[in-house]
């Protein structure tokens, strides 16, 4: 029996996924960095530099459709989809949410919100497409993160008082690195804060009331913290950062949750990854398989954050999400890329 044991432990340890990229395209951008995507099955939705956005096609060329969204330049950084549109929302001040239609790839656009202000700067945006739930956030203008709603998959879009959110540390802001500083799952908000403080902010009351937990990220400088957030449902949870301006730390810029963001636990001290800027769970993968970008290049977990693995050299990605389950896009510095990957 103790042979046979071994035996068995041995197998289990060799059956370990691995992940393996099968094909990859690239395509090339000229001056146009992008942090924001939204995928489909022949390319992605995107908001970037110099106030462009719309369609990248990976099929058919004559598909691809980039606008010039205003004269005035900016840099659009959050999205969300909606009932076919596509939501896009600039940082700095105005903030200007623009609707573009994704019917034939038009991206014909309408404005929809806009706010001005010293302090104005929104981060991320997440629209729930099944309940039409979506909530756009930014950093304080107040003594609380601003905070915008919408009940009707983002036609009409609300600011909350702050009066009803809970407060900011001074120095406590988001990162508008991914657009992944809030997600909606199962009806239940997520936010994600970081700089000086680095806290989890959760409401199931639809924004109305909320809960705030703190978190063992790096934190207490200004580029310090959570840079991106996911959850695989309401219990499972990741976020990932670090410090900006030493990007090669890795000692405590990874931590999950198994209880909606009450508790929060380092993963993969000292190992892998250093700064990252974006994280994303692997859909039907019960949450056990991670992908993240960032300086240190793409790594990928397939036991939920404790080990990771690199899989592609890439540090000039800023924003990944995935098409289904085997593939995934890409955006950062003047590219998109789109790989297959297999295990």
């Amino acid at each position: 029996m103790k042979y046979l044991s071994l035996f068995v432990f041995f197998v289990l340890l060799s059956c370990k996924p691995t992940f393996k990229v099968l094909e990859r395209k690239n395509i090339m951008l000229d001056s146009l960095s992008i942090r924001a995507i939204y995928p489909t099955i022949n390319g992605v939705w995107f908001g970037g530099t110099n106030s462009k956005a719309g369609f990248i096609s990976f099929q058919n060329e004559a598909e691809t459709k980039i606008v010039t969204l205003q004269k005035e330049n900016t840099d659009f950084r959050s999205m969300a989809y909606a009932n076919g549109s596509v939501y896009v929302l600039n940082v700095g001040t105005p903030a200007n949410i623009y609707a573009l239609n994704t019917f034939g790839y038009s991206a014909s656009s309408n404005l929809i919100y806009t706010e001005s202000g010293e302090k104005v700067f929104y981060d991320s945006m997440f629209i729930d497409a099944k309940t039409g739930l979506g909530i756009v956030i930014g950093d304080p203008t107040e003594d609380c993160l601003s905070v915008l709603l919408t009940e009707n998959s983002g036609k009409n879009w609300k600011k909350i008082p702050c009066d009803i959110l809970p407060k900011t540390v001074e120095g406590e802001a988001a990162f508008a690195a991914s657009d992944t500083n809030v997600k909606i799952v199962d009806g239940v908000i997520y936010i994600i804060s970081g700089g000086k403080k680095s806290r989890i902010f959760k409401s199931d009351k639809k924004g109305k009331t909320w809960e705030v937990f703190d978190t063992p990220i790096i934190q207490g400088e200004a580029m310090t913290g959570a840079f991106s957030m996911d959850f695989y449902n309401k219990r499972k949870g990741i976020i990932v950062g670090g410090n900006y301006e030493n990007q090669k730390d890795n000692a405590l810029n990874k931590a999950i949750t198994r209880n909606g963001g009450k508790t929060w636990k380092i993963v993969a001290k000292d190992e892998a990854f250093g700064y990252a800027s974006c994280v994303q769970f692997m859909p039907k993968s019960r949450g056990k398989v991670i992908y993240t970008c960032g300086t240190s290049g793409v790594y990928y977990s397939t036991n939920f954050g404790e080990k990771w693995t690199k899989i592609l050299n890439d540090d000039d990605f800023y924003t990944l999400r995935f098409s289904g389950k085997n593939n995934i896009y890409f955006a950062g510095k003047n590219k998109v890329t789109k790989i297959k990957i297999s295990h």
